[in-house]
Protein backbone atom coordinates (compact mmCIF):
# COMPACT_ATOMS: atom_id res chain seq x y z
CA UNK A 1 0.00 0.00 0.00
CA UNK A 2 1.41 3.60 -0.33
CA UNK A 3 1.95 5.35 3.00
CA UNK A 4 3.34 8.75 4.09
CA UNK A 5 6.30 7.89 5.54
CA UNK A 6 9.30 9.71 7.92
CA UNK A 7 12.42 7.88 7.85
CA UNK A 8 14.02 10.33 10.20
CA UNK A 9 13.57 13.62 12.38
CA UNK A 10 12.72 16.29 10.47
CA UNK A 11 9.92 18.77 8.73
CA UNK A 12 7.76 18.45 5.76
CA UNK A 13 11.00 18.11 3.62
CA UNK A 14 11.66 14.39 5.36
CA UNK A 15 8.55 13.07 4.08
CA UNK A 16 7.70 10.97 1.30
CA UNK A 17 5.30 8.74 0.09
CA UNK A 18 6.20 4.89 -0.62
CA UNK A 19 4.97 1.06 -0.53
CA UNK A 20 4.73 0.03 2.78
CA UNK A 21 3.36 -3.58 4.07
CA UNK A 22 -0.55 -3.56 4.89
CA UNK A 23 -0.98 -3.15 8.54
CA UNK A 24 -3.13 -6.59 9.93
CA UNK A 25 -5.35 -6.34 12.95
CA UNK A 26 -4.19 -8.15 16.06
CA UNK A 27 -6.56 -8.85 18.94
CA UNK A 28 -8.99 -6.19 19.57
CA UNK A 29 -8.10 -4.09 16.85
CA UNK A 30 -9.63 -3.12 13.28
CA UNK A 31 -8.41 -2.75 9.76
CA UNK A 32 -9.59 0.61 7.71
CA UNK A 33 -9.52 1.45 4.63
CA UNK A 34 -8.79 5.15 4.52
CA UNK A 35 -11.04 7.22 2.73
CA UNK A 36 -9.85 10.73 3.63
CA UNK A 37 -7.38 12.19 6.80
CA UNK A 38 -6.93 15.40 8.18
CA UNK A 39 -3.63 17.14 8.65
CA UNK A 40 -2.74 18.35 12.28
CA UNK A 41 0.02 20.37 13.47
CA UNK A 42 0.87 18.09 15.89
CA UNK A 43 1.59 15.65 13.28
CA UNK A 44 4.43 18.04 12.62
CA UNK A 45 5.35 18.82 16.05
CA UNK A 46 5.88 15.00 17.04
CA UNK A 47 8.32 14.64 13.72
CA UNK A 48 10.10 17.23 14.65
CA UNK A 49 11.71 15.39 17.74
CA UNK A 50 10.73 17.87 20.08
CA UNK A 51 8.72 15.44 22.08
CA UNK A 52 11.44 12.60 21.72
CA UNK A 53 12.00 12.61 25.21
CA UNK A 54 8.24 12.27 25.85
CA UNK A 55 7.18 10.12 22.75
CA UNK A 56 10.43 8.81 20.74
CA UNK A 57 9.61 7.50 17.11
CA UNK A 58 11.02 4.53 15.46
CA UNK A 59 11.44 4.53 11.68
CA UNK A 60 10.34 4.28 9.47
CA UNK A 61 7.16 6.26 10.49
CA UNK A 62 3.83 6.80 8.87
CA UNK A 63 2.19 10.22 10.28
CA UNK A 64 -1.48 10.89 10.66
CA UNK A 65 -4.13 10.42 13.23
CA UNK A 66 -7.65 11.63 12.12
CA UNK A 67 -9.71 9.87 9.35
CA UNK A 68 -12.38 8.72 8.22
CA UNK A 69 -12.84 5.10 6.64
CA UNK A 70 -14.08 1.56 5.94
CA UNK A 71 -13.87 -1.21 8.27
CA UNK A 72 -12.11 -4.36 6.56
CA UNK A 73 -10.76 -6.83 9.04
CA UNK A 74 -11.21 -7.86 12.46
CA UNK A 75 -8.57 -8.92 14.98
CA UNK A 76 -9.57 -11.46 17.57
CA UNK A 77 -12.09 -10.87 20.09
CA UNK A 78 -13.66 -7.52 18.20
CA UNK A 79 -17.40 -7.63 18.34
CA UNK A 80 -18.20 -3.63 18.22
CA UNK A 81 -17.68 -3.30 14.57
CA UNK A 82 -18.44 -5.70 11.53
CA UNK A 83 -16.86 -5.33 7.93
CA UNK A 84 -18.15 -2.86 6.16
CA UNK A 85 -18.88 -0.49 8.62
CA UNK A 86 -18.40 2.98 8.35
CA UNK A 87 -16.10 4.90 10.99
CA UNK A 88 -14.35 8.04 11.80
CA UNK A 89 -12.66 9.24 14.44
CA UNK A 90 -8.47 9.77 15.51
CA UNK A 91 -5.45 7.31 16.63
CA UNK A 92 -2.32 8.74 17.52
CA UNK A 93 0.57 6.49 15.77
CA UNK A 94 1.57 3.44 18.15
CA UNK A 95 5.02 5.33 18.85
CA UNK A 96 3.02 8.11 20.74
CA UNK A 97 1.57 5.20 23.15
CA UNK A 98 2.10 7.43 26.50
CA UNK A 99 0.51 10.05 25.05
CA UNK A 100 -2.51 8.20 23.73
CA UNK A 101 -3.94 7.89 27.46
CA UNK A 102 -4.74 11.67 27.23
CA UNK A 103 -6.64 10.92 24.56
CA UNK A 104 -9.31 8.21 25.40
CA UNK A 105 -9.34 5.43 28.09
CA UNK A 106 -8.74 2.78 26.80
CA UNK A 107 -6.19 4.70 24.25
CA UNK A 108 -6.76 5.24 21.10
CA UNK A 109 -3.66 3.67 18.83
CA UNK A 110 -2.89 3.14 15.09
CA UNK A 111 -0.28 2.50 12.86
CA UNK A 112 -0.99 6.03 10.84
CA UNK A 113 -3.89 7.51 9.03
CA UNK A 114 -1.87 8.79 6.00
CA UNK A 115 -2.18 5.49 4.25
CA UNK A 116 -4.20 3.40 2.13
CA UNK A 117 -4.83 1.28 5.29
CA UNK A 118 -4.68 1.59 9.06
CA UNK A 119 -4.80 -0.81 11.68
CA UNK A 120 -7.01 1.13 15.18
CA UNK A 121 -7.66 -0.29 19.07
CA UNK A 122 -11.58 -1.00 18.87
CA UNK A 123 -12.26 -0.34 22.18
CA UNK A 124 -12.27 3.32 22.55
CA UNK A 125 -14.48 6.16 22.54
CA UNK A 126 -12.33 8.04 20.15
CA UNK A 127 -13.61 5.47 17.07
CA UNK A 128 -17.00 6.20 16.25
CA UNK A 129 -19.46 4.90 13.25
CA UNK A 130 -19.91 7.42 10.43
CA UNK A 131 -23.72 8.36 9.74
CA UNK A 132 -25.13 8.38 6.75
CA UNK A 133 -25.45 12.14 6.70
CA UNK A 134 -21.84 12.84 7.41
CA UNK A 135 -19.76 12.71 4.11
CA UNK A 136 -16.67 11.40 5.27
CA UNK A 137 -14.39 14.12 4.05
CA UNK A 138 -16.10 16.65 6.94
CA UNK A 139 -16.22 13.46 9.48
CA UNK A 140 -12.06 13.34 8.55
CA UNK A 141 -12.00 17.10 10.11
CA UNK A 142 -13.97 16.38 13.22
CA UNK A 143 -11.59 14.46 15.50
CA UNK A 144 -8.57 16.37 16.88
CA UNK A 145 -10.47 20.01 16.19
CA UNK A 146 -13.92 18.91 17.74
CA UNK A 147 -12.90 17.38 20.89
CA UNK A 148 -10.37 20.23 21.66
CA UNK A 149 -13.34 22.66 20.70
CA UNK A 150 -15.47 20.39 23.14
CA UNK A 151 -12.65 20.51 26.08
CA UNK A 152 -12.57 24.42 25.84
CA UNK A 153 -15.98 24.93 25.96
CA UNK A 154 -16.43 22.56 29.15
CA UNK A 155 -13.32 24.56 30.66
CA UNK A 156 -15.03 27.70 29.80
CA UNK A 157 -17.99 26.33 32.03
CA UNK A 158 -20.07 26.63 29.01
CA UNK A 159 -21.86 23.60 28.16
CA UNK A 160 -22.53 22.78 24.37
CA UNK A 161 -26.02 22.89 23.27
CA UNK A 162 -27.61 20.04 22.20
CA UNK A 163 -27.03 18.21 18.85
CA UNK A 164 -30.11 19.59 16.70
CA UNK A 165 -31.41 22.13 19.07
CA UNK A 166 -31.81 25.47 16.72
CA UNK A 167 -29.43 27.94 17.92
CA UNK A 168 -31.12 31.54 16.77
CA UNK A 169 -33.50 30.34 13.93
CA UNK A 170 -36.94 28.79 14.78
CA UNK A 171 -38.68 27.55 18.33
CA UNK A 172 -39.03 29.51 21.00
CA UNK A 173 -35.98 31.91 22.60
CA UNK A 174 -34.86 30.29 25.54
CA UNK A 175 -31.27 31.05 27.44
CA UNK A 176 -28.21 29.91 26.46
CA UNK A 177 -25.44 28.33 28.88
CA UNK A 178 -23.03 30.77 27.48
CA UNK A 179 -24.86 33.94 26.44
CA UNK A 180 -23.92 36.25 29.34
CA UNK A 181 -20.05 35.53 28.28
CA UNK A 182 -17.45 37.19 25.80
CA UNK A 183 -14.88 34.98 24.57
CA UNK A 184 -11.98 35.91 22.70
CA UNK A 185 -10.26 33.18 20.57
CA UNK A 186 -6.72 34.14 19.03
CA UNK A 187 -6.08 31.89 15.65
CA UNK A 188 -9.49 31.37 14.96
CA UNK A 189 -9.03 30.48 11.29
CA UNK A 190 -7.42 27.50 12.01
CA UNK A 191 -8.57 23.67 12.47
CA UNK A 192 -9.40 24.26 15.86
CA UNK A 193 -11.02 27.59 15.79
CA UNK A 194 -13.46 26.62 12.78
CA UNK A 195 -14.77 24.24 15.29
CA UNK A 196 -15.16 26.43 18.78
CA UNK A 197 -16.07 29.30 17.04
CA UNK A 198 -19.06 27.80 15.92
CA UNK A 199 -19.98 25.75 19.19
CA UNK A 200 -19.68 28.95 21.33
CA UNK A 201 -21.72 31.17 19.15
CA UNK A 202 -24.30 28.20 19.25
CA UNK A 203 -24.36 27.96 23.22
CA UNK A 204 -25.25 31.90 23.02
CA UNK A 205 -21.43 33.37 23.89
CA UNK A 206 -20.37 36.53 21.95
CA UNK A 207 -17.32 35.01 19.85
CA UNK A 208 -14.35 37.74 19.48
CA UNK A 209 -12.21 36.13 16.84
CA UNK A 210 -8.77 37.40 15.26
CA UNK A 211 -7.28 36.86 11.68
CA UNK A 212 -6.33 38.48 8.84
CA UNK A 213 -8.34 40.35 6.83
CA UNK A 214 -9.27 38.23 4.40
CA UNK A 215 -10.91 35.77 6.86
CA UNK A 216 -13.53 38.13 8.16
CA UNK A 217 -16.36 36.69 6.18
CA UNK A 218 -15.38 32.83 7.15
CA UNK A 219 -15.19 34.09 10.41
CA UNK A 220 -18.18 36.07 10.67
CA UNK A 221 -20.33 32.83 9.14
CA UNK A 222 -18.71 30.79 11.44
CA UNK A 223 -20.80 32.79 14.36
CA UNK A 224 -18.08 35.52 15.31
CA UNK A 225 -20.02 38.51 16.49
CA UNK A 226 -17.04 40.68 15.71
CA UNK A 227 -13.09 39.81 13.94
CA UNK A 228 -10.14 41.55 14.84
CA UNK A 229 -7.37 41.92 12.14
CA UNK A 230 -4.20 41.25 14.31
CA UNK A 231 -1.67 42.13 11.73
CA UNK A 232 -3.46 45.82 11.05
CA UNK A 233 -3.73 46.54 14.70
CA UNK A 234 -2.61 46.25 18.39
CA UNK A 235 -4.40 43.13 19.74
CA UNK A 236 -4.93 44.82 23.72
CA UNK A 237 -4.93 48.40 22.88
CA UNK A 238 -8.41 47.79 20.29
CA UNK A 239 -9.94 44.79 22.59
CA UNK A 240 -9.69 47.62 25.25
CA UNK A 241 -11.17 50.16 23.49
CA UNK A 242 -13.87 47.83 22.51
CA UNK A 243 -14.07 46.12 25.44
CA UNK A 244 -12.92 48.39 28.30
CA UNK A 245 -15.06 46.16 31.12
CA UNK A 246 -12.48 43.53 29.85
CA UNK A 247 -13.62 39.90 28.04
CA UNK A 248 -14.40 36.98 30.43
CA UNK A 249 -12.24 34.06 28.81
CA UNK A 250 -9.74 34.11 25.89
CA UNK A 251 -8.73 31.08 24.21
CA UNK A 252 -5.22 30.82 22.97
CA UNK A 253 -5.02 28.56 19.43
CA UNK A 254 -2.26 30.27 17.73
CA UNK A 255 0.52 32.56 20.47
CA UNK A 256 3.59 30.94 21.87
CA UNK A 257 3.11 30.31 25.65
CA UNK A 258 5.85 34.00 26.05
CA UNK A 259 3.08 36.08 24.63
CA UNK A 260 0.14 35.02 26.95
CA UNK A 261 0.69 37.06 29.92
CA UNK A 262 0.79 40.32 28.16
CA UNK A 263 -2.35 39.41 25.78
CA UNK A 264 -4.23 38.71 28.75
CA UNK A 265 -4.66 41.98 29.69
CA UNK A 266 -7.69 41.97 27.65
CA UNK A 267 -9.33 39.85 30.71
CA UNK A 268 -11.55 41.19 33.57
CA UNK A 269 -10.24 40.40 37.00
CA UNK A 270 -11.29 36.91 37.42
CA UNK A 271 -11.43 35.80 33.63
CA UNK A 272 -10.21 32.74 32.61
CA UNK A 273 -7.20 32.10 29.95
CA UNK A 274 -7.47 28.38 27.96
CA UNK A 275 -4.68 27.20 26.15
CA UNK A 276 -4.49 24.79 23.30
CA UNK A 277 -1.21 25.90 21.42
CA UNK A 278 2.15 24.47 22.19
CA UNK A 279 4.33 25.46 23.70
CA UNK A 280 2.33 25.88 26.94
CA UNK A 281 2.53 29.26 28.70
CA UNK A 282 4.39 28.85 31.92
CA UNK A 283 2.44 29.71 35.03
CA UNK A 284 4.63 31.75 36.84
CA UNK A 285 4.40 34.09 34.39
CA UNK A 286 1.34 35.01 35.66
CA UNK A 287 2.09 35.93 38.86
CA UNK A 288 -0.18 38.56 40.49
CA UNK A 289 -2.58 38.74 37.65
CA UNK A 290 -6.10 38.12 38.92
CA UNK A 291 -6.77 35.14 36.00
CA UNK A 292 -7.05 31.27 36.00
CA UNK A 293 -4.76 29.82 33.62
CA UNK A 294 -5.45 26.46 32.12
CA UNK A 295 -3.53 24.31 28.95
CA UNK A 296 -6.72 22.61 27.45
CA UNK A 297 -6.52 19.19 25.08
CA UNK A 298 -8.48 17.02 22.87
CA UNK A 299 -10.16 13.94 24.87
CA UNK A 300 -12.75 11.50 23.92
CA UNK A 301 -15.64 10.40 26.46
CA UNK A 302 -17.89 8.43 25.56
CA UNK A 303 -20.35 9.88 23.18
CA UNK A 304 -18.27 13.00 21.99
CA UNK A 305 -17.70 11.90 19.09
CA UNK A 306 -21.48 10.84 18.18
CA UNK A 307 -22.47 14.56 19.13
CA UNK A 308 -19.73 15.82 17.05
CA UNK A 309 -21.46 14.01 14.37
CA UNK A 310 -24.49 15.15 15.05
CA UNK A 311 -23.38 19.07 15.10
CA UNK A 312 -21.92 18.33 11.77
CA UNK A 313 -25.38 17.15 10.20
CA UNK A 314 -27.62 19.54 11.45
CA UNK A 315 -25.29 22.30 10.27
CA UNK A 316 -23.72 23.11 13.97
CA UNK A 317 -20.63 22.16 13.16
CA UNK A 318 -20.10 23.08 8.77
CA UNK A 319 -17.65 22.00 6.65
CA UNK A 320 -14.53 24.27 7.04
CA UNK A 321 -11.98 22.59 4.23
CA UNK A 322 -10.15 25.00 2.62
CA UNK A 323 -7.94 22.53 0.43
CA UNK A 324 -7.82 18.96 -0.77
CA UNK A 325 -4.91 16.92 -1.30
CA UNK A 326 -4.07 13.43 -2.86
CA UNK A 327 -1.95 11.05 -0.92
CA UNK A 328 0.56 11.45 -3.92
CA UNK A 329 0.32 14.92 -2.51
CA UNK A 330 0.74 14.80 1.35
CA UNK A 331 4.47 15.84 1.90
CA UNK A 332 3.44 19.36 -0.16
CA UNK A 333 -0.06 19.27 2.27
CA UNK A 334 2.21 19.45 4.67
CA UNK A 335 4.69 22.11 3.94
CA UNK A 336 1.43 24.24 2.56
CA UNK A 337 0.42 23.56 6.47
CA UNK A 338 3.80 25.11 7.65
CA UNK A 339 4.24 27.53 5.14
CA UNK A 340 0.71 28.85 3.72
CA UNK A 341 -1.48 30.99 5.62
CA UNK A 342 -4.57 27.99 6.10
CA UNK A 343 -8.18 28.71 6.78
CA UNK A 344 -9.95 25.46 8.34
CA UNK A 345 -8.50 22.33 7.80
CA UNK A 346 -6.74 20.55 5.07
CA UNK A 347 -7.64 17.44 4.09
CA UNK A 348 -6.02 14.03 1.90
CA UNK A 349 -8.27 11.45 0.28
CA UNK A 350 -6.40 8.28 0.27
Amino acid sequence: MKAVVAHGYGGPDALSVDDVAVPRPGPGQIQVRIGATALNPADLRTLSGVLRDLTPLQFPYVLGSDFAGAVTELGPGVDRYAVGEQVFGVGLPRATGRMATMLADPPSLTTGTMAEYAVFEADTAAIARRPAGLDPQHAATLPIAGLTALAILRAAGIEPVSAGDPAGGSGPARPRAGQDRTVLVIGAAGGVGGAVVPLLAAAGARVLATGVAADEGYLRALGAAEVIGYRDVDLVAELRRRHPEGVDVLVNLALPGSALPATSRVLRAGGRVLNAAFPSPDPAAFAGMAVHVDNVYAAAGPGDLDLLARYAVDGTLPSTIGRRYRLSEAPRAYADLVGTHVRGKLVVMA
